[in-house]
């Protein structure tokens, strides 16, 4: 399956997401996207503590490590692509974690209006 183009919510070229660890759809480091992406994980987020107890409380555990599927578990401070249904639900419930604007893929405004994640936008390192 062909993937989307590269492009970012700000129309310019994607940039990776994270590396370390290797975060993406794809494990490509980026929140690269296409049909098979069925959950659209193309929101690039600084994880909080207060959104992985979120979201392990919602069924998805992502801090605790799984070696059975290479997945060494995340930390507050990581960069992950995060699905946009999973942002938008964290949102509402005024736990959305920061988006790294250049980072998160275009495809995530079919899911979330631009100005919404600008409010959240991470100050770049």
């Amino acid at each position: 399956m062909k993937k989307d183009e590269p492009i970012n919510v700000l129309g310019a070229p994607l940039q990776p997401c994270g590396l370390d660890p290797l975060t993406g759809f794809y494990r490509d480091g980026c929140c690269n996207t296409s049909d098979e992406d069925a959950g659209c994980h193309t929101v690039c987020v600084l994880l909080t503590q207060e959104f992985l107890n979120y979201t392990r409380f919602r069924g998805n555990d992502l801090s605790t490590p799984r070696p059975e599927f290479g997945f060494q578990g995340l930390s507050e401070g990581d960069s992950w692509c995060l699905c946009a249904s999973r942002w938008v639900e964290a949102y509402e419930q005024g736990m959305a974690p920061k988006v790294h604007l250049a980072r998160t893929h275009i495809k995530a405004l079919e899911m979330i209006d631009l100005e919404v994640l600008k409010l959240h936008a991470a100050i770049a390192h």
